[in-house]
């Protein structure tokens, strides 16, 4: 499986990420309280970066070449005090790490 068979969908009230065997997985915007990015030491072969949205009582894990991630992570940046900077080392990650770039009422 490659990253792009897991697919995006955003609406006005939540985001979903269906993997390629059907499993769904959804977070609804009003109920986000956290959004990191986890790195493993699979790649580079296997899925290595994922975006992890977590809600008060769901959460997606996506990895970051998903059909519509880019996107996805456009609408994430435009969260009030998102750490663009947790971003960055995240991508020069090799390692099992996990980079906090946003929290609900962190500032």
């Amino acid at each position: 499986m490659t990253e792009s068979e897991w697919t995006i969908t955003m609406t006005d009230g939540a985001v979903l990420c269906t993997s390629p065997d059907g499993r769904m997985e959804s977070v609804k915007w009003r109920d986000l309280n956290l959004v990191a990015v986890v790195t493993t030491d699979d790649g580079p072969f296997s899925p290595d970066v994922f975006l992890l949205l977590t809600g008060e009582e769901s959460g997606c894990t996506i990895p970051l070449g998903a059909a519509g991630a880019d996107e996805l992570l456009k609408k994430l940046q435009a969260l009030p005090g998102f750490d663009n900077s947790a971003v960055i080392k995240a991508m020069s990650s090799t390692d099992n790490n996990r980079f906090i770039c946003w929290r609900r009422d962190a500032g």
